[in-house]
């Protein structure tokens, strides 16, 4: 099995779209308090398959905040984990509850092809068992 490895090459997207709904750029601070799994929206390519373009729902910052993104690349696949929590940096933070869409850039160490991208947060489907009849 090849392990998951945490990306410090992420970059916050040069060009977002404009206007209320797009979604913020954000970098790993790393660091957070509790950092957890969290599930992402969608995950684009770049024209040349090299990075992808991760979006997802978080919430306020302090409170949620990007910690990292662990990618594990194999043949077939690759696996992306968001990694969120809340920022060390502020003690005891207020924050209100509301939905955030932020982004990411993730750079993979080969194109991704034909690979299938896969959500680290989401559980894996239960292979079938044989049924013995």
């Amino acid at each position: 099995a090849v392990p998951s490895v945490a990306v410090n090459h992420t970059v916050a997207p040069r060009v977002e779209p404009t206007g209320k709904d797009a979604p913020k750029p954000v970098r790993p601070e790393g660091h957070t308090i509790g950092p957890r799994k969290v599930a992402w929206l969608s995950a684009k390519p770049s024209k040349n398959g090299r990075s992808l373009r991760v979006v997802w729902w978080s919430g306020v910052e302090p409170c949620q905040v990007l910690d990292r993104v662990t990618v594990k690349q194999t043949a077939k696949q690759v696996t992306v984990t968001l990694w969120e929590g809340q920022s060390g940096k502020i003690q005891n933070p207020v924050c209100i509850d509301i939905a955030i869409k932020k982004v990411t850039t993730v750079k993979l160490k080969a194109p991704l092809g034909h690979r299938k991208v896969v959500d680290g947060a989401k559980p894996r489907p239960k292979p079938k068992s044989k049924s013995k009849n």
